[in-house]
């Protein structure tokens, strides 16, 4: 059988929309892992010159840089994913990021090698951002360009779910090794959920490499439109895509990366919870997470995805308060209630329609590059700065309604981006056309 009567073979779209579930989870997971280990650990190890405030600000500004490499991976492996395919930048993006990942278990301490530590941990951390920039354009297209007319949202939501399924198994690693006594935490335990990423990227790659090419891509190549510079052809044609695709992403990031990363330092510092009171309420929270994102990608492709944007924006912001006055009670109920609300109903509704959303607003030809260079611009302008912006307003007005109405300012971003869609191809659901129209 020759290689084009392979790829040509009928594939089912729950086949790879698993694998690329499964494949983002594992990424996702390498990623969140900087996260907690900023507030937990970093600002310990890499920073210990600092006081306790400056250490936590320059750790959380340490995790921010993985969002400025983001776009630049977005470029990178968008235009070879545009001009010799999708699967083979998905195996590259893997390797990448569980290199990055084991580096930086294995790096020495501030106090074993000095400043160059932190050097060497932004470095670590600027290749996970490289590699999870290419990630999800790859994976997302795939589980997209497979699915069945009318199911686009549902089937692109597979890949989006793996990103509470990388925070769940994140959460879990530290909650277990928080166990630990705190001298064996501090000075080895921390590493335990880095060095265990090779398994996990291992495991990765074997999926990876059952899955076949994109029928979209192998049509693309096979009518010789391939795109020979996918972002010139980006800038050139759609303008207005790149713009609405950056905004969708606040919404959906500033709140989860509040939730995520932020709270973890706030709980403890100022309110006397216990971290792994917390780890545990976000760890139920994304588990839930995991089914409510499918299921709200498959109202999306009924009512349409921009409309389910639309509403998501609206409930986040309507949470946003409310939230607080949860999580402020120090109650570990009224925690897992506050997180259930922003993270298993509101991040559902503001993220899961995004996939399938930017692979309708931009041609084939350029698609990788185009929704990869919306979501990761979008990543780096509303998540990376969110934890340390958080801290920041917190510092410096002492009350968490500062937060609150930091994330409502996000959700009125997305509103305002939405409504610069006029295309009825996303806002009716009714088919999967291209926003032809928005260019």
């Amino acid at each position: 059988m020759t290689t084009q009567q392979r790829e040509g073979a009928d594939v089912r779209p729950t086949r790879v929309a698993l694998a690329s579930f499964i494949g983002t989870a594992i990424e996702w997971y390498d990623f969140f892992l900087f996260g907690a280990a900023a507030t937990l650990i970093f600002n310990q190890q890499f920073f210990p010159t600092l006081s306790p405030a400056a250490g936590t600000l320059a750790a959380f500004a340490t995790f921010g840089v993985a969002f400025v490499a983001r776009p630049v991976g977005g470029i990178v492996f968008g235009h070879f994913g545009d001009r010799i395919g999708r699967k083979k930048m998905l195996v590259l993006s893997l390797v990448l990021m569980g290199g990055g990942t084991v580096a930086i278990g294995l790096l020495p301490t501030y106090e074993q090698i000095g400043i160059l530590a932190p050097l060497l941990l932004v470095v670590a951390r600027l290749v996970q951002g490289f590699a999870v920039g290419g990630e999800w354009g790859g994976a997302v297209l795939m589980a997209v360009e497979h699915a069945p007319p009318g199911k686009r949202a549902f089937y692109g939501s597979w890949p989006q779910a793996g990103v509470p399924a990388g925070l769940v198994l994140s959460s879990a690693a530290f909650l277990a090794v928080q166990q630990l006594p705190e001298e064996q935490l501090t000075s080895w335990g921390w590493r335990l959920p880095f060095l265990a990423s090779i398994v996990l990227v291992l495991l990765g790659l074997y999926i990876r490499m059952q899955i076949v090419e994109s029928p979209d891509f192998r049509e693309v190549r096979e009518s010789r439109t391939v795109s020979e510079f996918p972002l010139g052809d980006v800038l050139r044609r759609a303008r207005r895509p790149l713009l609405v695709g950056i905004c969708t992403q606040a919404a959906a990031n500033v709140p989860f990366y509040i939730v995520s990363v932020f709270v973890l330092s706030y709980g403890p510092s100022e309110l006397g919870v216990s971290r792994d009171v917390i780890l545990l309420c976000l760890l139920v929270a994304c588990l839930i997470d995991i089914a409510t994102v499918p299921l709200a990608a498959a109202l999306a492709d009924r009512i349409g995805r921009r409309t389910m944007l639309l509403a998501g924006a609206g409930y986040m912001a309507a949470v946003a308060f409310p939230f607080f006055w949860l999580f402020d009670t120090g109650s570990p109920w009224l925690i897992l209630l506050g997180m259930i609300l922003v993270v298993t109903i509101g991040h559902a509704v503001t993220y899961a329609a995004i996939a399938g959303f930017l692979a309708e607003i931009f041609e084939a030809r350029f698609r990788y590059t185009g929704a990869s260079v919306a979501y990761q611009f979008g990543g780096m302008i509303t998540s990376g700065p969110a934890p340390f912006v958080a801290a920041a307003l917190f510092a410096a007005l002492g009350g968490s309604w500062a937060i609150a109405l930091y994330i409502v300012g996000a959700c009125a971003v997305t509103a305002l981006g939405l409504l610069l869609v006029r295309n009825p191809a996303v806002t009716t659901g009714a088919s999967d056309e291209l926003i032809a129209s928005n260019r």
